[in-house]
């Protein structure tokens, strides 16, 4: 394993041969802002287009603390979901009355970033192909007979499909069954997001990259927002910062960082293609609760991730937690164990990303500073797509409109809380520890079935 892995390149796949630095200067001095986007993740792009798009005369400034999709944004799988409910088992267990409608905007949405990304000419290979979830134990499999019953009773277009027609579409002696549906698809994430980037700037954005951000306060009708060589005085602010240290104290709270790790092969030739079929080239899942997430890249790789997410004490986001031996040994093991007719395919690129995770695993919203500062963060790995309705609620939330973004109790309620260190540590690695142990016998046990009567995202 570690011969195979021993020429992986520590960086994500997406950047490979791409130019990765900053494309404008940290800021200068001092100047004002009628908005001020903290993060140019797809969050805060979103936030500045939609803005600007809403009236274009607006002053707005971006600040970003390394350069564009050097976060989350730009190291991903590219999985593109419909779901603003982290999957609809969870819609249906915390939203039963809301479900109809938070599905109409799930969907809405991912259609609008479709329409947007061919308007304005974006090369991101974005494909509305679906995906499969896959059984690989045998408790999962009338998981997902039931989970395929509730998706067409939804309006959801769903296949189940048995062992045999399974692997008669994606070749691979582990699995028992799937679900193949057809709503979203897969985008390349890098593409996207410096698409995004490029579209902002177009229509007046003013972008300072290299200039992270150090503090917020009140400085008259207006919030100072300040970085290392300067400072923004802005009427309003966009906090879009995700997993990285929050600005507003209250944030803490809510969001817990999880570096998710992920490995990509050298490309595929045309035996090894044939070897494995999956001629569709949708995203696949594992049903489990450790799952791993899996596509093909326009250029016939295999991107592999997932399964190992693991969490610091203290909530840690530093850079030398991207490299983990044991995650990415472990990841190559599954993967060559999942597909072993490839067993002499190098991995070519491993590298990890930190995903905001709340306790209820969708997002958290919220304004601060007397309505002049909204934030927008907790994707829980599901942010490719719901980025633009994050951005979108921080903006009605700015402007003070009751939208059909603002009127569901998804943006309205918050999230339960984290402890406090050092109860926060204890209670993820106890939670991990059930998690693992129903994916081991299928029983869900008394620590999960207490956390989902408190709306506790772990029946996702």
């Amino acid at each position: 394993m570690s011969d195979l892995l021993s020429d992986a390149r520590p960086l994500p796949v997406w950047w490979e041969g791409r130019d990765t630095g900053p494309v404008s200067e940290p800021l200068p001095g001092e100047r004002t802002a009628d908005l001020v986007v903290v993060g140019a993740g797809l969050t805060g792009l979103w936030a500045a287009i939609h803005a600007l798009e809403e009236d274009p005369g607006r002053d707005v400034v971006v600040l970003e603390g390394s350069h564009v999709g050097s976060g989350a944004s730009g190291r991903n799988g590219g999985f593109l979901a419909e779901s603003l409910t982290h999957g609809l088992a969870h819609g249906l267990a915390t939203w039963p009355s809301e479900l109809s409608e938070l599905l109409r905007l799930g969907r809405a949405n991912v259609a609008e970033i479709d329409d947007f990304v061919d308007r304005e000419k974006i090369d991101a290979d974005l494909r509305l192909c679906g995906k499969t979830a896959i059984a690989t134990r045998p408790h999962e499999v009338a998981a997902l007979r039931a989970a395929h019953e509730r998706n067409l009773r939804h309006g959801e277009a769903s296949t189940y499909l048995s062992a045999e027609e399974l692997r008669a579409d994606v070749h691979s002696p582990s699995y028992l069954a799937g679900v193949r549906t057809t709503g979203g698809g897969l985008v390349d994430p890098w593409g996207l997001t410096t698409g995004l980037r490029d579209v902002a700037m177009r229509k007046g954005a003013v972008l300072h990259e290299e200039s992270p951000v150090t503090a917020l306060e009140r400085d008259g009708d207006r919030i100072a927002v300040h970085t290392p060589h300067g400072v923004v005085r802005a009427r309003q602010v966009v906090l879009a910062t995700n997993a990285f240290p929050p600005l507003l104290r209250r944030i803490r709270a809510y969001v817990l960082p999880v570096w998710d790790h992920v490995l990509a092969t050298a490309p595929l030739t045309t035996d090894q293609l044939d070897a494995i079929g999956w001629s569709q080239g949708q995203g696949l899942t594992d049903a489990g609760n450790q799952f791993h997430y899996y596509r093909r890249t326009a250029d016939d790789r295999i991107l592999w991730g997932g399964y190992d997410a693991v969490y610091y004490y203290g909530n840690g986001t530093q850079a030398r937690r991207e490299q983990r031996e044991a995650s990415h040994r472990l990841l190559a093991e599954q993967f060559y164990a999942t597909f072993p007719q490839l067993a002499d395919v190098r991995m070519t690129h491993r590298w990890a990303g930190i995903i905001d995770t709340t306790s209820r695993f969708t997002p958290v919203f919220g304004t601060a500073y007397a309505g002049r500062v909204a934030y927008a963060v907790g994707y829980t790995g599901l942010g490719v797509a719901s980025s633009r309705f994050g951005a979108r609620v921080a903006l009605d939330l700015l402007a003070g409109r009751e939208t059909e973004r603002t009127a569901v109790s998804l943006v309205s309620r918050r999230p339960v809380p984290f402890p406090p260190e050092p109860f926060r540590w204890t209670a993820v690695q106890a939670a991990r520890v059930a998690l693992a142990r129903e994916d081991r016998s299928g029983h869900r046990g008394a620590l999960l079935r207490t956390m989902d009567r408190f709306g506790v995202g772990f029946n996702s």
